[in-house]
């Protein structure tokens, strides 16, 4: 994302939901978690379809920022579905991808959101189901938080 443009141009938006369901941003990786959240798309199984996938090369390269800027620009809610063990890229991802996670929820508190707006889950390449539950868990505790267009409001 933000190689392409400079971080203030970045048009990230989330999209009106009728449904009143959460909005969900999802960060995947290429090689890992996007095979499995594509073979639950394929597999036609039941997840919201406000969720809105991004993918990107390996889950330690999120930028803080950008979970930051997915919540301001109207996400209810970011899912990190991170590489795990199993990264090409890095031997400790998961540990960069964790410390990703500490930094974004750090940022979430500074501008008074709730770091519960932030997840994170290793979803393999054969995880379709994983990713499902993950995805219906996480809808359910966005709807206890509320939305973000309800707390603006209030």
């Amino acid at each position: 994302m933000a190689a392409l443009r400079p971080p203030d141009e970045i048009m990230l938006t989330a999209e009106p939901n009728a449904e009143g369901e959460p909005q969900i941003l999802v960060f995947s990786t290429n090689n890992i978690s996007d095979p499995g959240i594509d073979l639950a798309g394929g597999s036609h199984m039941p997840y919201s379809s406000s969720v809105v996938v991004i993918p990107v090369p390996c889950s330690s390269g999120i930028k803080p920022s950008w979970v930051l800027h997915a919540i301001d620009a109207g996400f209810d809610g970011v899912f990190i579905a991170a590489d795990g063990t199993d990264c090409a890229y890095v031997p400790d991802c998961t540990k960069r991808t964790g410390e990703v996670v500490k930094k974004a929820q750090s940022l979430l508190e500074e501008r008074k959101h709730d770091p519960r707006r932030l997840k994170m889950a290793a979803i393999c390449s054969v995880c379709a189901e994983s990713f499902q539950s993950h995805m219906e868990k996480f809808k359910a505790a966005l709807l206890k938080l509320g939305s973000l267009e309800e707390k603006v409001a209030q």
